[in-house]
This record gives structure tokens, sequence and C-alpha cells, in this order.
């Protein structure tokens, strides 16, 4: 495929596949539009139960962070309560731009919570793209273990702790390979509490709550370890086995999830997840379905929830609830806080995912 696909290229794809509709102008993809054809009308496994998610609007981060978490309580506390640590798992795909990663006052919004209702240490563990200790002095979680003296806060950096299990998932060539996952998201005694963000990205559409995880799981080499190596990057395998190695990922580690709070805060629109720009949508968004959390967080930014394919296939393969009919949401509507965020300006591309391949092999018996 040419490295750029001129307006008459994607035409051309899209009516070959049916989707002359299919609206070309990133700042256009927005809800309520019609989508290329292309996603498997099959549901492999529902999502057993209805799913609960707290939408909370206001003008200071750490309250609402806070407040969404109380908002689904009920649901927390029978879980927490047989867990011996808490695991928070922040968004630190950049450590120098605060807009890319998760705020401290989200963390402290969570701490906030966690205080009068548990009293086991909390271990704030991220797997960065980049040096994940500095990212956490940059982005001030440094302060964090001084702050809340009783709670016996850890930082940790998962590719320097180096525990992991490896799953396979496929490579560009459809062939199998394998990535390392951090043992400390799959740990049974740990509540895995998720600290994501509300950006767009550059080949997921939007990375949120599943996303956070299942790409901050992966690890990379040791600080100061040769030969470097990134099995992060094996996830770039192109613009299907993205969407299915995020599904193999999620159906690893969802077993592990305790809950989720998405910031949306100051949300990233644009050339996410690390070079877009802001949106005040001033919302917290949890569950304990990290699904059904990022469907409620797609509709916030105005998003076709047909797009991100990762989620999709999680729906499709009952991971959590993709169905906003099943999704009970509680708090503030989404009608009245959703904005429509400008997606990437690779998002064109990004969709092809959704027609039919053109580069196939010839079929045999």
């Amino acid at each position: 495929m040419p490295t750029e696909l001129t307006r008459r290229d994607l035409l051309h794809l899209a009516a070959g596949a049916g989707a002359a509709a299919f609206a070309l102008d990133p700042a256009r993809h927005i809800l309520g539009q019609t989508p290329p054809p292309g996603i498997p009308p099959i549901v492999i496994r529902e999502y057993p139960r209805r799913s609960k998610v707290s939408l909370i609007h206001g003008e200071d981060r750490r309250k609402i962070v806070h407040d969404s978490l109380v908002a689904i309580e009920d649901q927390i506390k029978p879980v927490l309560k047989r867990k011996k640590y808490v695991v928070i798992k922040p968004n630190n795909v950049s450590t120098v731009n605060q807009l890319a990663a998760t705020h401290a006052d989200a963390l402290r919004g969570m701490l906030d919570f966690l205080a009068p209702r548990f009293k086991g240490p909390v271990v704030i563990a991220e797997s960065s793209a980049g040096d994940t200790m500095q990212g956490f002095q940059n982005f001030g979680y440094t302060k964090l273990p001084a702050e809340y003296k009783s709670r016996k806060i850890e930082l940790v950096d998962l590719n320097a702790e180096a525990k992991f299990e490896r799953i396979p998932v496929l490579d560009y060539d459809l062939h199998l390979d394998s990535v390392r996952l951090a043992a400390r998201l799959l740990d049974p005694d740990a509540f895995v509490l998720c600290a994501a963000c509300m950006k767009t990205h550059n080949v997921m559409i939007v990375t949120l709550s599943m996303k956070n995880m299942t790409l901050g799981a992966p690890l990379h080499q040791r600080p100061g370890e040769t030969p470097r190596w990134n099995d992060k990057r094996k996830y770039h395998a192109g613009i299907r086995q993205g969407h299915y190695n995020m599904l193999l990922t999620a159906q690893k580690l969802a077993p592990f999830w305790g809950a989720t709070v998405i910031d949306g805060f100051e949300g990233m629109e644009g050339n996410g997840p690390s070079s877009g720009t802001p949106v005040p949508s001033r919302v917290a968004v949890a569950s304990t379905d990290y699904i059904a959390a990022d469907r409620v967080a797609t509709e916030c930014m105005g998003v076709n929830p047909e797009w991100p394919g990762g989620l999709v296939y999680c729906g499709q393969t009952g991971v959590g609830n993709w169905d906003i009919n099943k999704i009970d949401v509680v708090g503030t509507e989404i009608a009245k806080v959703r904005k429509s965020y400008r997606l990437h300006r690779d998002n064109d591309r990004q969709l092809l995912w959704m027609g039919p391949m053109t580069d196939l092999p010839p079929k045999m018996g």
C-alpha cells in the first residue's frame, strides 16, 4: 500500500467495499455517521449480565475520579475485600507530556477512595514505553507515598521488575509470535485498578481502559539492558492484527481486572495518544467492566462505537459489555457531556480494518 493515499484512492477502496457513504474527513468521523461495512455480525459469546458505569461531570479532577468510584462501590467492595493488595495501572505512554499521561490528581482521587475502604498496600505500577521511573518523577507520582503514609504506597517499574508470562500473538505476516506480559497484572491476589486517559489513537481509533491495559502489560528491556527489545512494538503489526492481538491480551488479563477509571477531565483529540490537543470534557467514567466503561467513554467522545476494532472484538467475545442497551449509566447523562473529538489524521487508513483484505493468498482445497 502506498505511504500516502489520495482521496481518489480512498473513494475507490470504499466503493469496492460497498462503503460509498464512508466520510473521508477525519474531523467528521463522529457518532451517527454510516461506517464502512465489514464488522462480523456474529456474537461469539455474549456478556452474561448488565453492566453499571458511572459518569461524573465536574470541575475538580480529583473529586470526580473519587466520586466515580463511590458511585460503583457496591460492585467494588465485595471483590476488594478478598484481595491482598491493589495495583493501580496508570497510562504513561509518554514520560514527558502530561496531557498524554495519567495525572497525579487522578491517582489521588483513587487513593482517596481506597483510604477508608482498604487497609492493604497499594502499588502504582507501569511499563512505560520510555523510562518508567522518569515519568513517575516528571508527573509527580513520587510525592504520593509521603502524602499517604498509612497506605504503604510503592512505585514499581514493571520493565525493571521483569517478571512475566508469555502469550501468543500474530505478527505482520500472520505468523505466530509471543509477548511477555507483566506478571503483577496477572496476580490473583491483586485488585487491578486501571487509571486510563480519554484520548484518540494513531492505530486503534481511541485509547481508554482496555488499550491502557493491553499495551501497558507487554514489557521491554530493563533499564540499561542490551540488546534492546520491546514487546509493545509487536502490537503494531498491521491494521488488523493489532486489534486481534489486543483481544488475545484482553482475554488473558480480564479475569484479573478489578475496576477502571477513565479520566476525561482534560481529554486528548487529534494526533493521540501522545501528540494531540486538549479537550475540556470534565468527566470521569468508572466501572468494574472495562469494556462497558470504554463504550460509555467512546460515546462521550462522539466516536462511532463500531470503529475501534479491539473493543468491538472484546464485545463480540464476552470480555466485557459493548452493548449500550445493556449498560446502566449512573450520574450524568451521556448526551449532556458528549463532545465530538477530532480523530487522528490517519483515521481513514485505520478504518480499513473493517473492509475486505485486498492481498490474499490463493484458496486451497
